[in-house]
C-alpha cells in the first residue's frame, strides 16, 4: 500500500452531540464475510460492508488469488466464490497493510492450499506478535515461516495434503486465533476443536453456519469438521459496535448529549463495552432489537450522565478488548477512580494501547498509572495539548471525544489511519457537534 498522508485531528473543547447516525459496517464481520465468500460455491453478496482499507485490503488479497469482487460500492460487496479448492497461487506477496485479523484468520485458510504464499503489512502490522497462530497451525502440519521476533512477514508454504485436525486450547482469550484455526480447519482431516478460556465474539462460527457448514459448540469447546462446501449468501451487515463506542462516549460525557446509534450490531460476545460504560452510570438505551444476517442488531440512544469510577470486572475484558480506548477517556471523565486488570492484550493491539492512552491522559492533565495488564484512572478536569495516537485509529477517536470534556483544545497527531476502520469519521462525528477538522485530509 502507498504511505498515507499524515493527518492530525484539531477539536475545539467543549460542546454536545445530537442526532440519529448511522456507523459503518462492522470491520469483524466484513472481514470474514470477504473470506468465507471467496472459498464458497457460487455468488455471495453484502450490504453495509465496511469500505475501510483494512477490509479492501481483505478484498483485495482474493482478487490477487483469482477470486472475483465487485465493489465494494456504497456498502455492497458481491465475490464469486472458487469453492474451497479454488483459490489460486499468488504472483506477489499479499500486502494486509494495518489488519492483523486479516493476516491471521487468511494465514488459516492459506495454510491449507497447495502453493506458496506471503503475508506482509505495514510498519504497524509488521510489529505485531503472529506465533499465536503460527504455533498451532504447525500442530496441525502447516510449514509456516516468520521473521525472527515472530513478526511478519509470514511465509507459508505449499501444504503437501491435508492438515492434522487438532484439539487446542488457547492460552490467551482471542477471536482471531479461534478463527484461524477454524478456517484451517475447513483443510484438515478429522474434527478440529479450538477450547476456550472465555468466550470471545463468535463471528466466525456464525458465519460459517450461515455459509451451510455445521460447527458444533459446547460451553467454550468449538468443533469443525473438515472437508464440505460453503454455500454463497446474501447477508446484511450491521454497523459496528466499537465504531458506535465513540458515539456512546462522546454522547455519555458531553452534557446535553443526545445520540441515536441505528442498526448497531449488538453481538453478546462484543456488548461488554455497553456493559461497562453502563456500570460508569452511563444513560444506554437498546431499542427496536431485531436480527440481520444472523447476527442481533439493535438501535442505541445514549444521552449524556453523569460517569463514576469503577473496577471493572476481568470478565467483561474480552467482550470490550478493542473498546478499552473509549473507556479509558470514560474513566478520565469520572467521578472517582476507575481500575482495569486482566488486559494484556491491549500491549500488542495496533500500538501498546495502555501505554499510549496513559501518555495521552497524563498530557491532558489526568492521573493515569498504567500497569502490566491495565490501569489506574482517577478522573478529573482535562485540559489541552497534542497527544500522539502513534497511528492507532482507536486511540485517534477516543482523544477527539475527549476534547467534549476537556477545557482547551485537543489535537491529536498520526490519524490516517483512522480510514484503517473508520473512513469519514470526522466528518460525521462533526455532523454530531463535535468540532473537529483534519488537517491533511478531507472531511
Amino acid at each position: 500500500m502507498s504511505p498515507r498522508t499524515p493527518v492530525t485531528f484539531n477539536v475545539a473543547p467543549g460542546g454536545r452531540l445530537e442526532g440519529r447516525i448511522q456507523v459503518p459496517g462492522d470491520k469483524s464481520i466484513s472481514h470474514r464475510f470477504v473470506m468465507l465468500s471467496a472459498i464458497a460455491d457460487g455468488a455471495s453478496s453484502a450490504s453495509g460492508f465496511l469500505q475501510g482499507e483494512d477490509t479492501v485490503a481483505t478484498a483485495n488479497a482474493f482478487r490477487v488469488m483469482g477470486v472475483e469482487v465487485e465493489g465494494p460500492d456504497n456498502g455492497r460487496l458481491r465475490v464469486d466464490g472458487v469453492g474451497l479448492r479454488g483459490l489460486s497461487a499468488p504472483a506477489a506477496a499479499l500486502d494486509l497493510g494495518n489488519s492483523g485479523t486479516a493476516m491471521r484468520l487468511l494465514a488459516g485458510i492459506l495454510a491449507g492450499q497447495e502453493f506458496d504464499s506471503r503475508l506482509t503489512g505495514d510498519a504497524s502490522l509488521s510489529r505485531r506478535p503472529m506465533t499465536r497462530v503460527t504455533e498451532p497451525l504447525r500442530m496441525m502440519g502447516a510449514r509456516i515461516d516468520t521473521a525472527v521476533a515472530g513478526t511478519p512477514p509470514v511465509k507459508i508454504h505449499a501444504a503437501g495434503g491435508p492438515l492434522r485436525a487438532i484439539e487446542y486450547t488457547l492460552p490467551v482469550a482471542s477471536a482471531q486465533v479461534k478463527s484461524c484455526l477454524l478456517l484451517a480447519g475447513l483443510y484438515a482431516h478429522g474434527q478440529t476443536c479450538v477450547i476456550e478460556p472465555v468466550a470471545t465474539r463468535d463471528h466466525t462460527e456464525r458465519m460459517l453456519a450461515a455459509f451451510g457448514h455445521r460447527v458444533r459448540i459446547s460451553g467454550q469447546r468449538i468443533c469443525i469438521d473438515g472437508g464440505g462446501r460453503l454455500r454463497g449468501v446474501n447477508m446484511a451487515i450491521p454497523g459496528d459496535i466499537s465504531s458506535a463506542a465513540f458515539f456512546m462516549l462522546g454522547a455519555s460525557i458531553a452534557k446535553g448529549s443526545d445520540v441515536l446509534l441505528e442498526g448497531v450490531g449488538v453481538n453478546p460476545t462484543r456488548t461488554g463495552v455497553i456493559e461497562i460504560l453502563s456500570l460508569m452510570g452511563a444513560d444506554i438505551e437498546l431499542q427496536n432489537r431485531r436480527d440481520a444476517g444472523g447476527e442481533p442488531v439493535a438501535d442505541i440512544r445514549v444521552r449524556s450522565s453523569r460517569l463514576r469510577g469503577i473496577e471493572v470486572p476481568e470478565s467483561l475484558v474480552p467482550r470490550a478488548i478493542d473498546e478499552f480506548p473509549v473507556v479509558f477517556v470514560a474513566a478520565a471523565c469520572a467521578e472517582g477512580e476507575t481500575r482495569v486488570t486482566g488486559a494484556s492484550e491491549l500491549r500488542v493491539k495496533e500500538s501498546d494501547r495502555i501505554a499510549a492512552t496513559a501518555a495521552g491522559l497524563k498530557l491532558l492533565g489526568i492521573d493515569a498509572e498504567p500497569t502490566g495488564d491495565g490501569m489506574r484512572i482517577k478522573g478529573g478536569q482535562m485540559g489541552g495539548g497534542r497527544v500522539d495516537s502513534q497511528g492507532d485509529h482507536r486511540i485517534a477517536m477516543a482523544f477527539a471525544m475527549a476534547a467534549l470534556a476537556a477545557g482547551e483544545s485537543v489535537e491529536i497527531e498520526d490519524c490516517a489511519n483512522v480510514d484503517t476502520s473508520f473512513p469519514g469519521f470526522a466528518a460525521l462525528a462533526a455532523s454530531t457537534g463535535l468540532e473537529i477538522k483534519a488537517d491533511g485530509a478531507r472531511l
